[in-house]
């Protein structure tokens, strides 16, 4: 008697997502994160696409900036998501640089071959109306800018409701994940 294996087929694309602790799945089982809904839904869906998850808690642009070129080689991905630049604006840093490291992190992952799309943030309101705007309006520039997509509200939904962020108010809880994905897959579904 003889017997076949098939083996599961490789994915042929990849995604790559270079993020902080909101993809990273900070104060949740990662298990449960957007990260992995996505990898679940891409299945569900039939899409032949691996999901690298790259975040990191904590992670800053300039750190993404560092580390991004090892995994464009080490992966090479279709399509990267930029998830980085809350923690920059945390630590108060100017919109401009911000901007400036956004924009390095755009073109290092599109003059790879890769689609980007990149997602934004608010800021808590204790940082002010002025540099909140001006934050914010990053996104907006960049997009603006650049052949890429944006999400320019990857929170929406989920951080103007208690009830959906852990008790330090920045973090989504579990029950929001779904959300966050859903606000990420129509314009990521349209680089697939």
């Amino acid at each position: 008697m003889i017997l076949f294996f098939t083996l599961p087929a490789l994915a042929e694309n990849t995604i790559l997502i270079v993020g902080d602790s909101l993809s990273a799945g900070y104060g949740i089982d990662p298990a449960t994160g957007w990260v992995m809904l996505l990898k679940q839904r891409l299945k569900d869906l039939k899409y032949n696409y691996q999901v690298v998850n790259a975040s990191i808690s904590g992670d800053t642009l300039s750190n993404g900036l560092s580390r991004l070129p090892d995994a464009l080689t080490k992966y090479k991905p279709n399509i990267t998501i930029i998830e980085l630049g809350a923690n920059d604006a945390l630590r108060g840093l100017s919109p401009e640089l911000i901007k400036k490291n956004l924009d390095s992190l755009i073109l290092l992952a599109t003059k790879s071959g890769s689609k980007v799309l990149v997602l934004g943030v608010r800021l808590p309101p204790n940082y002010g109306e002025v540099y909140s705007n001006e934050f914010q309006r990053v996104f907006q520039k960049i997009k603006s800018t650049h052949d890429i997509k944006v999400v320019p509200l990857f929170l929406k939904n989920v951080d103007d409701k208690p009830k959906l962020m852990q008790a330090d108010g920045l973090h989504p809880v579990t029950e929001a994940q779904i959300i966050l994905l859903n606000n990420v897959w129509p314009a990521l579904k349209e680089l697939l």
